[in-house]
């Protein structure tokens, strides 16, 4: 075997498992995007500093109870993405009296608002625009939410197109997708090394070879 040649193979198939695994990574990371809480609003469902872990959807995956992350510029967020909870979809009519929350008249139970309290002294009566959300934040009392923008737009919704991804308590996707990523630069960057070592072994050993080859025999 030619000095170098198995080295460069080696490399040669390390190359392209490393791009395959950074790709797959780097899609991942698409797909499963972690995200630092920006607010109080969640609380305390997500405490604002603190990692979310979300996954890509389509709007018509949407549903009640869902916590989303969604672009708002109506609302006055153009920096990122909002965070809140899906508590009506289209169709639905959304009430709160000064106690409880309703949906289609039924109330909400809701162990996971801040300080056991669904409402904050906001009531509201709203008949949910086909296509389009009622949003709430988890901290009522600190939430820029539906409530507040029932005269700009149809009861303070927004369109189901505006969701971008759905938090998730697991975060496998998001670590699949920094490890296949990790894992693919180590890779490549093997693969590369292994096949300069090789390419240059085979550059010396071909320099070396025509010069030992006219080298004189000494005669003792």
């Amino acid at each position: 075997m030619r000095p170098g040649r198995g080295l460069r193979a080696t490399g040669w198939v390390l190359l392209p498992l490393g791009v395959l695994l950074l790709a797959g990574g780097l899609l991942l990371r698409d797909a499963y995007p972690g995200h630092r809480v920006p607010s109080e609003s969640m609380r305390p469902t997500y405490e604002p500093g603190g990692m979310l872990y979300a996954e890509r959807i389509e709007p018509s995956e949407v549903r009640r109870g869902d916590v989303v992350l969604v672009s708002v510029p109506e609302w006055g967020i153009h920096d990122g993405l909002a965070v809140k909870r899906v508590i009506g979809v289209g169709g639905d009519r959304v009430t709160a009296d000064d106690r409880r929350v309703y949906v289609n008249g039924r109330p909400l139970t809701e162990p996971y608002v801040a300080g056991g309290d669904p409402v904050a002294g906001a009531t509201f009566d709203v008949r949910v625009p086909e296509g389009r959300l009622f949003l709430l934040g988890d901290n009522r009392g600190n939430s820029l939410d539906s409530r507040y923008h029932q005269d700009e737009f149809p009861g303070g919704t927004v369109p189901s197109t505006a969701v971008k991804e759905r938090a998730t308590d697991s975060p496998v996707g998001s670590y699949a997708a920094f490890g296949g990523a990790g894992i693919g630069v180590i890779m490549f960057l093997v693969g590369f090394g292994l096949a300069l070592a090789g390419w240059l072994t085979g550059r010396s050993a071909r320099r070396a070879g025509p010069a030992s080859a006219s080298a004189p025999y000494v005669v003792g």
